[in-house]
């Protein structure tokens, strides 16, 4: 049975335009998490501030 990894409630926010995504997440093998998220609305792809908390 494989091992279960916690899910992450991640609340994205863009530095550029201030748009805000809450999402879910788990963390990744490179100290990261995986959510699916790529880029925000208005074309930024680098410049977030992340919250992570336990769901």
């Amino acid at each position: 049975m494989p091992e279960i990894s916690h899910r992450y409630k991640i609340v994205i926010r863009c530095e550029q335009c201030g748009e805000k995504y809450i999402l879910r997440g788990r963390p990744n093998e490179m100290g990261g998490f995986d959510t699916g998220f790529k880029r925000c609305i208005c074309g930024n792809e680098s410049q977030f501030d992340m919250d992570v908390s336990p769901e």
